[in-house]
């Protein structure tokens, strides 16, 4: 079980403002833990699946994704 895991700031993802509303932070995730039904949808992932890698976290432009130790 990893010691860091990912949490989405809902009211500072805005993926309208990524490339072509694709979430950049799920383009990102190496283990495809992120979601993303449509562009311009918030992207949803369950924070237990990840693996606290951080690659989310330095991809996402707004910074609206934070490693937090568990």
């Amino acid at each position: 079980m990893p010691n860091k895991m990912a949490l989405l700031a809902f009211d500072k993802c805005q993926p309208e403002k990524c490339n072509q509303g694709v979430c950049l932070a799920a383009s990102a995730c190496p283990h495809k833990l992120i979601k993303q039904e449509a562009p311009c949808q918030i992207p949803m992932f369950h924070p237990s699946t990840c693996r606290g890698c951080g690659d989310c976290a330095r991809a996402c432009p707004l910074k609206a994704i934070q490693l937090v130790r568990m």
